[in-house]
């Protein structure tokens, strides 16, 4: 592009690039739609546009997607050049011809490179490596080599790197899998699933630092792989549609891929005693009448009380019918007290911050820092140079017999992450002090001060524009391996 541009007369004024990120759908390409909101805003400082090929606008199964961005920006005066296109950027017959061929050709590629995927994976899968997605409650992931020698327990989020090597499921730790026994034989003994959810939550036990729900329990009451069962091809989401469920004879089944936690005989037995679905959907108008009978017995609300409540909906479909709690609140005549509204109002304003703080560091290190999430998470994280992430925590002030301090409560799964600690003012919409911690681990949550020995272990950012540097600094003096003997 750059031969191009001299070769041209064109000066390459900024660059848009979506660095990893898949050309199947255009959501999640930041850089796509900034340049289509400069463009069409009329804010761009330029007068033409160097596209390296066609595919470079994304390989969408519609293939008229990559058309009509094409369009935006020709009906807003800027030109665009294909450089490594074999057509000229002449608007010819041929050249439009051409264009549309190679848009249909780029969505080929990706349906080709899936389906080439899917064969790879249903490989793996009838060996009985694990060929993806987190390995669930009781369970972890062992990397394992070409030659079948054990490397590397991984932690949540990392990847191997290189392709030979295979993955399969060990046990973790014994807490875990005494939890998930323990599930089985309340589920043998007759126990709805809200039931040993609420049972688990009164023990204290949790998983990644969330309470038990219905659909935690029956997610591990049902998956053959706690019988040491790989069983992969259960749902379907190629080129990023809709999840669809597939048919039992599309399955992949591999009987004794990874060490059971219960048995065979125990696990059948716990699925022909669980409870099957009565085929009952919650409307709104029955949900209301249940949430107002609750509130009557109880006085007030909240997602604990609705959670633990009997024959109430779960509070997934409470989501789904009434988009927010306080929707619900409001229509079945309950109001939060001022206290309540306060925290409301700290939660919300929190999670803004958070997101700014997030935006300014990726605009801060465009090239260095990229956005994540954990797998099924929405939480995001800050991956370094695609080598590490950084977990971001916001803490608020508390008072405690006349003193002030924020409370930390890092995430279970992050605390072995390097994270980037804020504490934030009262009110939760303004940033006080910013800390870099290698880790957070060993201790669920901790009053902070100033004085406090904790950031002894911390390095103190005094503007953000020392954030890559120092994460970086951190993870490389702190960053250790975990290997497995065999």
């Amino acid at each position: 592009m750059q031969e191009y541009a001299a070769k041209h007369g064109f000066l390459i004024v900024k660059t848009y690039a979506d660095l990893g990120k898949s050309g199947v759908v255009a959501k999640h390409r930041l850089a796509l739609g900034e340049l289509l909101k400069d463009v069409v805003g009329g804010e761009a400082q330029f007068k033409a546009i160097l596209v390296y090929d066609v595919s470079r606008w994304g390989r969408f199964p519609n293939s008229d997607e990559a058309a009509h961005y094409e369009f935006l920006c020709a009906r807003s005066g800027i030109p665009l050049h294909y450089c490594a296109e074999q057509f000229a950027n002449d608007g010819t017959a041929t050249s439009t011809l051409l264009k549309a061929l190679k848009r249909s050709m780029a969505a080929e590629f990706s349906r080709e490179l899936g389906e080439k995927e899917f064969r790879g994976k249903c490989r793996l899968a009838r060996l009985g490596f694990w060929v993806g997605g987190v390995p669930g409650y009781g369970y972890r992931r062992l990397m394992v080599s070409a030659d079948g020698k054990l490397k590397q327990v991984m932690k949540s989020g990392e990847q191997k790197s290189l392709k030979t090597d295979r993955v399969i499921l060990i046990p973790g730790p014994a807490t875990e899998i005494e939890c998930v026994r323990h599930m089985f034989s309340m589920a043998l003994e007759g126990n709805s699933y809200n039931a040993i959810a609420r049972d688990l939550n009164r023990s204290g036990i949790s998983h990644d630092g969330s309470l038990w729900s219905r659909i935690a329990v029956c997610s591990i009451l049902k998956n053959p792989k706690y019988a040491g069962c790989n069983v992969w091809n259960r749902t379907s989401k190629r080129l990023r549609t809709k999840v669809i469920p597939i048919e039992t004879q599309g399955w992949i089944v591999k009987p004794g891929a990874f060490p059971a936690i219960v048995d065979r005989d125990t696990f059948d037995r716990t699925q022909a005693a669980l409870p099957r679905a009565a085929g009952c959907v919650w409307s709104r108008d029955a949900i209301l009448r249940r949430v107002r009978r609750l509130l009557k017995a109880k006085g007030r609300l909240s997602s604990t009380i609705l959670e633990k409540a009997r024959g109430t909906p779960s509070l997934a479909t409470i989501r789904k019918r009434f988009g927010t709690y306080r929707q619900l609140y409001e229509q079945v005549g309950y109001h939060l007290s001022a206290d309540l509204e306060f925290v409301g109002g700290q939660l919300r304003r929190s999670l803004c911050l958070r997101k700014e703080l997030i935006d300014r560091i990726k605009a801060l290190f465009p090239d260095k820092v990229t956005v994540t999430r954990r797998p099924y998470g929405t939480r995001s994280m800050l991956l370094i140079d695609r080598q590490f992430v950084v977990s971001v925590l916001l803490c608020g002030p508390r008072q405690r017999r006349g003193k002030s301090f924020w409370v930390v409560e890092p995430r279970p799964a992050e605390c072995g992450n390097v994270t980037l600690l804020c504490t934030m003012n009262r009110s939760h919409d303004r940033l006080l002090h910013q800390f870099i911690f290698p880790r957070l681990e060993g201790f669920k949550s901790h009053y902070l001060q100033m004085n406090d020995p904790l950031l002894c272990t911390a390095i103190k950012l005094t503007d953000l524009s020392e954030f890559y540097l120092t994460v970086k600094r951190s993870w490389t003096e702190s960053h250790k391996c975990v290997q497995v003997n065999p």
